[in-house]
């Protein structure tokens, strides 16, 4: 093993040993609360998608497309981390192969969301500073276009650890091993890069946001403004700063849970479980929730089919709804 690797292989341990318990009643519930939680917010995100997917003003409209990517984003990143979390508690061991397909949906889920923030939040600025330009600039076309480099950029890290996995050791993908994202690094330079380019992401799209929220502020004083259009749009771009922040709480569970580590065994197993449920699930379950339900041409249809009666509301649009 060389050195880069032997601080991932070391690292790795904490996880292993993190579940190698008994089955108790405290861990039963904390295993039935975090597996109720993630499928019962998986089965929302599904509706919610389903409801995106159903109306062509929903599928042409770029921040419906945007708001779609968003939920189904969230939603596969949910069920990997799930997957990870009953791997670590079975402590199962699985091909490597497989468990970097689960780390690839894991890694560029998790940053697909705040770079799509960024472009709903752009979106939202050429609505407000270029109202006459925006059907020409966010046509599906184009949206589509931009959903593709996120989606791109979002999984630039991961595909890049896997390229290099494959040209170095290409046999190691046939090996059982506990799967953990440390498990993937070969080298010292992939976790520099991790944290770099995540810390890169996330620096990028707070300025963005930041500069639209400024940048509708000021419009919103322009006599020549709609003056109510300004003001919902200036209330999204801080609610996506807020999501952000949601965001930003899964990035600290690898630093609070190093922490964590140092404690005695049985309290880090349990605070191990609390910042999963609070840092990794929660944050994905509410942010598209809260961003679907302040939409009122979305929220209407959506309950209606979340009550499994979508006969019973009728779509009604409402124009310049930010």
């Amino acid at each position: 093993m060389d050195e880069g690797n032997a601080s991932t292989e070391d690292f790795s341990f904490i996880y292993q040993q993190a579940y190698l318990v008994r089955l108790d009643g405290e861990i039963v519930t904390q295993v039935v609360m975090v597996l109720s939680t993630s499928l019962f917010f998986v089965y929302v995100n599904s509706v919610m998608f389903f409801t995106l997917r159903s109306k062509p003003i929903f599928r042409e409209t770029s921040r419906y497309i945007l708001f779609a990517n968003m939920v189904l984003s969230d939603s596969i990143l949910l069920l990997s981390n799930t997957v990870l979390y009953l791997f670590a508690l079975a402590y199962l061991y699985v091909f490597k192969a497989i468990c970097a397909l689960v780390i690839l949906f894991c890694i560029a889920t998790y940053n697909f969301s705040p770079l799509n923030l960024a472009v709903m939040s752009l979106e939202r600025y050429v609505a407000i500073c270029y109202p006459l330009r925006h059907a020409e600039i966010t046509t599906q076309k184009r949206t589509n276009i931009a959903v593709g480099v996120v989606w791109f950029l979002a999984s630039l890290n991961v595909v890049i650890d896997l390229f290099y996995a494959t040209v170095t050791k290409p046999h190691s993908f046939n090996t059982p091993t506990f799967c953990t994202r440390e498990r993937l690094f070969i080298a010292k330079w992939q976790l520099d890069f991790f944290y770099g380019l995540n810390s890169f992401y996330f620096v990028a799209v707070a300025v963005i946001i930041i500069f639209t929220y400024v940048a509708i502020m000021v419009a919103a004083r322009s006599i020549s403004t709609d003056k109510d259009s300004a003001k919902k749009a200036r209330k999204t771009v801080l609610l996506h700063l807020i999501q952000l922040g949601l965001c930003l709480t899964s990035f600290l569970y690898g630093v609070l849970e190093g922490i964590l580590a140092t404690l005695p065994f049985a309290l880090f197993l349990h605070l191990r479980v609390l910042l999963f449920f609070l840092l990794l699930i929660l944050p994905r379950c509410l942010s598209p929730l809260i961003y679907g339900l302040r939409d009122e041409t979305f929220r209407p249809l959506f309950l209606s089919y979340f009550r499994c009666r979508p006969g019973s509301v009728k779509l009604v649009v409402i124009s310049h709804e930010k």
